[in-house]
């Protein structure tokens, strides 16, 4: 939540006025919100920003000069704690991904409603990420998609002889005792025990064990 009783400083960065002016009228909605300041473009904006102590900036991403996606990396180096919300007409999932990869912490449609412009304030000057509703669906779509395509665990690269020797691995088992477990000769064993420190990229058992029951592919009962 935003503080009750401290107003938030915003500056607006967009070079159409009459978008600076909705803004305005919708932050009335809220006493606490404040306009600091209002830029034309990316070279007024880091202008206003040495001389005007700002909270957030309310940013277009196309502007002339200094375009918006070049001012967050420039913000963000020079005003770590300024916050950045950006308010586009960009629906384009790739200007989302480079907005926030620059610094940006949350990301708002020009098409969105008053009360999404409010909640995103808020969210944003409380230290979390917003995303708006256009985007929020295509965004968890690729990310399920890449943590089961892209970044697949490495338990699911194991084979199921692999997994049952994890397992008794974790559970103390030697590489005789599990030979004789699993009526195998202990090469086999010691090949496939090799083949689970390559697949998990660690160094030794004891690493291998902390990591896999640590991140829940194994369990230590």
């Amino acid at each position: 939540m935003m503080p009750t009783n401290e107003s938030v400083r915003i500056l607006l960065a967009d070079d159409h006025v009459l978008i600076r002016h909705g803004i305005k009228n919708i932050m009335k909605k809220d006493s606490r919100l404040c306009v600091a300041a209002e830029a034309n473009n990316g070279k007024e904006l880091l202008s206003f920003l040495d001389n005007t102590e700002v909270d957030l900036i309310i940013l277009d991403i196309s502007m002339p000069g200094i375009g918006g996606m070049e001012a967050i990396g420039i913000v963000k180096s020079r005003f770590p704690c300024i916050k950045i919300l950006i308010l586009t007409m960009h629906k384009n999932k790739q200007y989302f991904y480079n907005a926030m990869s620059a610094g940006a912490d949350g990301y708002l449609m020009k098409d969105d409603s008053d009360e999404e412009l409010l909640l995103a304030i808020e969210k944003v000057i409380a230290g979390k990420s917003y995303i708006s509703p256009f985007m929020a669906e295509d965004f968890a779509d690729d990310v399920i998609s890449m943590y089961r395509n892209e970044k697949k665990s490495p338990f699911q690269e194991l084979t199921r002889r692999e997994k049952e020797i994890l397992q008794l691995v974790v559970k103390g088992y030697t590489s005789k005792k599990m030979a004789e477990h699993l009526h195998l000769s202990q090469r086999t064993i010691d090949h496939h025990r090799s083949n689970l420190l390559r697949k998990f990229n660690r160094k030794n058992s004891v690493d291998m064990v902390n990591y896999a029951v640590r991140n829940g592919f194994v369990t230590s009962e």
